[in-house]
């Protein structure tokens, strides 16, 4: 069972927190999960929920997962997609709409209408995807998929 309090409190906690050296795909994040200088928004959510006490399992990898496409096809696959979310779900982002997803965060908080809230590795205001900051985001409900792990 996830504790939905302390994933939001570990990842607020990781606001502002950045690559280093700038540009370089290097974080804590990806050296724990052993894979790092890649893109990472992956490897930030799997050590959240590892860091919570939930780790996510072997999902192409045993911390968890390093591509959003892998994550996508397990959680269908387990019947594991949403429309409802709530406070610690994934939120996978199909940023080209081209039915591939190419980014994740975690979902935080439904701001009503179309918006909610989500806290995200390695995205800045300029690049969605990859760019380098964790994020506390406002996000808009069109191109997304939710799960709850």
């Amino acid at each position: 069972m996830r504790d939905v309090l302390k994933i939001i409190a570990i990842a607020s906690t990781e606001i502002g927190t950045t690559e280093k050296p700038e540009n370089s795909n290097k974080t804590k994040y990806g050296e724990w999960f052993g894979f790092d200088g890649v893109p990472w928004c992956a490897m930030f959510v799997s050590w959240v929920y590892h860091q919570a006490g939930s780790p996510l399992g072997n999902i192409g990898f045993l911390k968890g997962f390093a591509g959003c496409q892998t994550a996508v096809a397990h959680y269908r696959d387990e019947g594991k997609v949403v429309n409802d979310p709530v406070p610690g779900d994934l939120v996978f982002f199909d940023w080209n709409n081209d039915g591939r997803h190419d980014h994740v965060g975690i979902f935080i908080q439904d701001l009503g209408g179309n918006s909610f809230k989500t806290i995200e590795g390695n995205t800045s205001i300029h690049n969605q995807r990859n760019g380098g900051s964790v994020m506390l985001r406002t996000r808009q409900k069109g191109r997304v998929l939710f799960v709850r792990p």
